[in-house]
């Protein structure tokens, strides 16, 4: 092991995993089963689920009114806004809109973004970018787009498993309306260069949505920094309920078109935020973003600290202690002789999260799922709701293929237990 190796290994030593797993009573409750399938859902702390049931039990009713349990609403509301605004890094609080999910999000800003391609035709910015790594949520709604006049070009991954900026530029003109992509690939993990994304076309004149919802966990969200225009995010992969929520410039979000009731404000968070929302679930946002931010005060103390400075250590603590992880699921898939999709070679594993998409030789996805659930492993099988990126790499919607996700609660013990009853597989079946 080199010196950078024994740093890194370190680093991940000193994380306190076990710590933290104890502030997750659905670890504590599931005994020996491990949750290797948070792509798909991660699990929630004990003061997200506390958040969720005081709001429940102490103030379960509807906001605006002049007593006391409907005005905490609001002010929960309103403090839910302001942890998220810290998380993301946004301007104002007053950029941050809460609703179902990020789809639903995405499908709002398409239909406003649609609405204005009509409505000024003049202008000639008429083509949106999408890619072929996206969750089909961030292609197909805006390929829902061309009655409305859009036209569409892709940017293609490459064959090393990630976007370049390098390819984008061509694609850019002054027609250009938006580019559509991720922060991170939901299904194979790669990282995308946003920023680098956002200056370019910006340079051209375009906007940039970003789908954020993989990334969350995993790392720290900068608007500012990433000079973004809209982004969408779902708690349930960032350890609060199933709920999502939007951010987007203030001055963006009042120039989209939105459906609204007239007695709504024409201004934003309120004209994106159509009838009632999930207010408990909005607190248990709320105490996710404080629990990222625990991380930092307290597994990583300083003083005087703020908030945002708070989850931007307590991020880099779990970005690190996660490169460690996927290091070691990198090693245990290549032992095996698996095809990894997407980045696969350990020198870029900082390109990466531990998010993996992997084939093993002719082995059913299906019955290497189906065995690993048997051993008290949750993984999963099949297309991953990326049509497009599974014929890019030449599998079949039906099988698809292997998905196997880790987040910081998660152990190198588990990634050992996983290698044992991958080889178990591998040796009854090959």
């Amino acid at each position: 092991m080199n010196q950078h190796q024994t740093a890194k290994a370190d680093s991940a030593a000193s994380f306190p995993v076990e710590d933290i797993r104890a502030m997750f009573p659905a670890l504590k409750q599931a005994g020996d089963f491990i949750f290797f399938d948070n792509a798909a859902g991660a699990q929630i702390p004990q003061s997200v689920l506390d958040a969720v049931t005081g709001h429940l039990v102490g103030h379960n009713v509807q906001r605006g009114g002049r007593y006391g349990r409907s005005v905490t609403v609001d002010q929960s509301v309103a403090q839910a806004r302001e942890s998220v605004a810290l998380l993301i890094n946004a301007y104002s609080s007053e950029e941050i809109c809460f609703g179902m999910n990020a789809t639903s999000f995405i499908r709002l800003v398409s239909l406003g973004i649609g609405q204005m391609l009509a409505n000024a035709k003049e202008d000639g910015r008429d083509e949106i970018i999408v890619t072929d790594m996206d969750h089909d949520a961030n292609i197909a709604t805006w390929l829902a787009l061309e009655p409305a006049g859009a036209k569409f070009k892709w940017w293609r991954m490459r064959e090393d498993g990630n976007l370049h900026v390098d390819d984008l530029a061509p694609l850019l003109s002054e027609r250009t309306r938006l580019v559509a992509c991720t922060v991170t690939a939901h299904s194979i993990g790669s990282i995308v260069d946003v920023a680098a994304v956002a200056a370019i076309a910006h340079a051209a004149g375009a906007e940039v949505f970003l789908d954020c919802v993989h990334y969350g966990p995993h790392g720290l969200i900068d608007v500012q920094m990433w000079d973004c225009d809209y982004l969408v995010c779902s708690g349930y992969k960032n350890f609060s309920p199933h709920m999502g929520f939007l951010w987007g410039r203030f001055e963006t979000l009042k120039r989209l078109p939105t459906f609204r009731e007239d007695f709504i404000p024409d201004e934003p968070p309120y004209k994106v935020e159509a009838g009632t929302f999930v207010y408990e679930n909005v607190s248990g946002m709320d105490a996710a973003v404080r629990y990222l931010e625990s991380i930092g005060r307290n597994f990583a103390p300083a003083n005087n600290r703020s908030r945002r400075e708070n989850i931007v250590a307590g991020m880099a603590e779990i970005r690190a202690y996660e490169i460690f992880l996927a290091r070691e699921m990198l090693r245990v898939l290549s032992g095996v002789g698996a095809t990894i999709y997407g980045i696969g070679d350990e020198k870029r594993v900082g390109q990466r999260v531990p998010t993996f998409c992997f084939n093993i030789g002719k082995l059913s996805p299906q019955l290497v799922v189906e065995e690993m659930a048997a051993r008290g492993i949750g993984i999963r099988d099949g297309h991953m709701y990326a049509p497009r990126l599974m014929k890019r790499l030449n599998l079949s919607m039906d099988s698809g293929c292997i998905r196997a996700s880790l987040v910081h609660y998660n152990t190198v013990e588990e990634i050992l237990r996983f290698e044992v009853a991958l080889k178990e597989i591998v040796a009854r079946n090959g």
